[in-house]
């Protein structure tokens, strides 16, 4: 009844404007009405307008051919629907310039301009991790909303769980542009970025305010008194974790990860120590067994000093890069294991070039490589890191992830919990649910009942 009316309106609005004659006396034409000066000629209208009006008239048409459709269907199709749309959007982003593309992108998501996701995740997704529940193991990394600008936009397209930054203490430019380089056949990018950050007080600040709206919308949702286990992040469903960075003229790193710490850390759900990006001068040096296992203990007794009520202190990771010897890895396991350091991330970009994208004049670019071309080296660091550690210390798997299967190779290698990016950017939001339907399906082809069962499956 109420579709029928809307169409009524439309349709009765319309024949007051286009067709219903106006008030004013009608003219009488005839061949002998000499003395009555000519009509004069309708004014041409600009090209600029008829593309407008055009446009208009199309966008009007598709919101009534939506409401029209979503009132015909229940929510789950309907959102399945808004998610496939996406597919014809997301090729425009092509045209652009990669970091424009980028920036319209986060700006969709926090402005709520993308679809959100109404259908429940499947249960056998579902698992527990540093004390919280996560819906599925599906999260989007570090690098895409750096200034945490669109932490709910983004929950919201059915990721587990976002992590925003990486975020400096002084807010800084980065890199020069271009520094953002496609290699769409090979399904990859290649960044300089540095680090380009609003700073810590900026970002507080944002986290701040969403973190109260948050809360205040999920009060009634929160998880049962005495449940061990929380459902979801401190502010609400989905977890956030906040990468930490350090400036590019900073002297004192621990300092910067200290401060990143007492600013960011009542915000986080976990935090994480970036220590393995490409493009800040001397960054990966702390990844040496004195160096990091000095930097990790300064981090985490900052993190220990601070007040904390029941839930206690956020984890803190430690994100790592695949262009690592096997003596590397070994004294970054043996310092996670003493220091019992929470988790790591597995992996960061690559310097490398490998065979897959060395004939293409983008790789001569200076910077790190993400995406398909990264899958195979970051899943045989990953599982060398998971027998390492013995299977004791969470890893999230990240890197050249495009699809479930590459999903669940990676927790098959060793990952609880997986990250996107890259193929993100190229896929846009009808990724996600097909990942994780997919990875569903993988699981419950070998007969596992849960994402737990099948980690670290290849190393046994």
């Amino acid at each position: 009844m109420k579709q029928r009316v809307g169409f009524a309106f439309i349709r009765e609005s319309l024949y007051r404007k286009l067709i219903k004659p106006s008030s004013a006396p009608p003219r009488h034409y005839c061949a002998s009405s000499a003395n009555v000066p000519p009509t004069p000629p309708l004014p041409k209208v600009p090209h600029s307008s008829k593309k407008g009006r055009l446009l208009t008239g199309a966008t009007i048409g598709l919101l009534i051919a939506g409401g029209a459709y979503a009132s015909t269907v229940d929510e789950a199709t309907f959102c399945g629907w808004l998610f496939s749309a996406t597919k014809l959007v997301n090729p425009f982003f092509a045209f652009l310039d990669p970091e424009v593309a980028h920036r319209l992108a986060v700006s969709a998501a926090a402005r709520g301009w993308v679809p959100r996701e109404k259908r429940t995740d499947l249960p056998i997704l579902g698992l527990d991790v540093w004390g919280r529940r996560f819906s599925n193991p599906v999260g989007l990394a570090a690098g895409f909303d750096k200034n945490a600008e669109a932490v709910e936009g983004l929950l919201g397209l059915g990721f587990g769980f976002v992590e925003v930054g990486s975020v400096t203490p002084i807010p800084q430019e980065g890199n020069p542009k271009p520094r953002i380089f496609r290699l769409p056949n090979e399904g990859a990018l290649i960044n300089r970025c540095g680090f380009n950050s609003e700073g810590i007080v900026a970002v507080a600040k944002r986290l701040g305010a969403q973190h109260g709206k948050r809360k205040l919308e999920t009060s009634s949702t929160s998880s049962p008194a005495g449940d061990e286990v929380k459902h979801g992040g401190k502010a609400g469903p989905g977890i956030l974790g906040v990468n930490l960075g350090k400036n590019k003229t900073s002297e004192d790193a621990a300092a910067d990860y200290v401060q990143g710490v007492h600013t960011l850390s009542q915000y986080a759900d976990y935090l994480v120590i970036n220590i393995s990006s490409p493009n800040t001068p001397g960054l990966r040096q702390l990844q040496g067994r004195k160096q990091l296992k000095d930097l990790v203990k300064k981090v985490q007794a900052a993190r220990d000093e601070m007040q904390w009520g029941e839930e206690g202190p956020p984890p803190l990771l430690v994100k790592i890069a695949p262009d690592l010897s096997k003596q590397d890895l070994e004294d970054i396991a043996a310092v996670a294991l003493a220091l019992r350091v929470d988790g790591l991330i597995i992996s960061n970009t690559t310097i490398q070039r490998p065979d897959s994208v060395s004939q293409n004049p983008v790789a001569q670019e200076t910077g790190g490589l993400s995406g398909k071309p990264l899958f195979n080296m970051s899943t045989n660091i990953l599982k060398e890191m998971y027998i390492l550690t013995k299977g004791r210390i969470p890893l999230i798997g990240c890197g050249g992830i495009s699809s479930g299967e590459d999903a669940y190779k990676k927790i098959r290698a060793g990952a609880t919990l997986v990250q996107l990016y890259t193929a993100f950017g190229y896929g846009g939001p009808a990724l996600i649910p097909n990942i994780k339907a997919e990875l569903a399906h993988c699981l419950e082809k070998d007969g596992y009942k849960s994402v737990h069962e099948a980690v670290g499956a290849d190393c046994r």
